[in-house]
């Protein structure tokens, strides 16, 4: 693999909710802070969203003991409405989000380019438990 090649990866999964409901709840800041963490030791304490391309995102990231907290920040390259997001993450990385209708679910499929500090499994794994955390606000309130 040519050195400045990344390494895509894929996680997945199915809403029993319709794409308008998911996609809202997705995007909607008051949401976010809510359901995205990879883990119950994380938290999302602050979000700020532009919802448009060239419109700018950021999550503040924080472990709930203080030890370490980050910003996770980029910018959206694309916005379709219920179908479709495409964003690059401040440090360079693409990564793009498919909703997908089917009666009254949503699949979503996030595909994102891998960083190189953590392995491709713990990359793999966080990004599916924040989607599952996702998938399970979702069809506990909503």
């Amino acid at each position: 693999m040519n050195r400045n090649q990344r390494t895509t990866l894929t996680v997945r999964t199915i809403v029993e909710k319709p794409v308008e409901l998911t996609w809202k709840h997705w995007n909607n800041p008051e949401d976010i802070v809510v359901w995205y963490t990879a883990s119950d030791d994380w938290q999302t304490s602050k979000v700020e969203n532009n919802l448009e391309p060239d419109g700018n995102f950021n999550y503040r990231m924080e472990a709930k003991d203080g030890s370490f907290s980050f910003n996770f920040e980029g910018k959206y390259d694309q916005v379709t409405e219920n179908e479709k997001i495409g964003y690059t993450i401040a440090d360079g990385r693409k990564v793009n989000i498919e909703f997908i209708p089917s009666d009254n679910s949503t699949e979503i499929v996030e595909t994102f380019e891998a960083e190189r500090t953590n392995s491709l499994e713990m990359q793999q794994a966080g990004w599916q438990a924040i989607l599952d955390n996702f998938k399970k606000y979702m069809e506990m309130n909503f």
